[in-house]
């Protein structure tokens, strides 16, 4: 799924090793900025190329590939 900004998202990382499970797993944000690059080149998905930063209360930002984000 693609997101666009000003979407509400919920941060669900599936790997519970990632550094960033702890601080944002189950959090709830807006995605506040797309940012497109040519990651998908190289992982044959093309939704690789987009990394959606989300904005948390408190202005915290962060940035996530499609497949730790979920609709809120």
């Amino acid at each position: 799924m693609a997101y666009k900004t000003g979407d509400k998202v919920k941060i669900d990382i599936p790997d519970q090793t990632d550094p960033d499970y702890d601080s944002f797993h189950g959090s709830i944000g807006e995605v506040v900025e797309v940012i497109h690059d040519d990651a998908g080149q190289y992982t044959g998905d093309w939704r690789d190329s987009s990394l959606y930063r989300v904005e948390f209360e408190g202005e915290q930002k962060a940035d996530f590939r499609w497949r730790d984000i979920r609709p809120a």
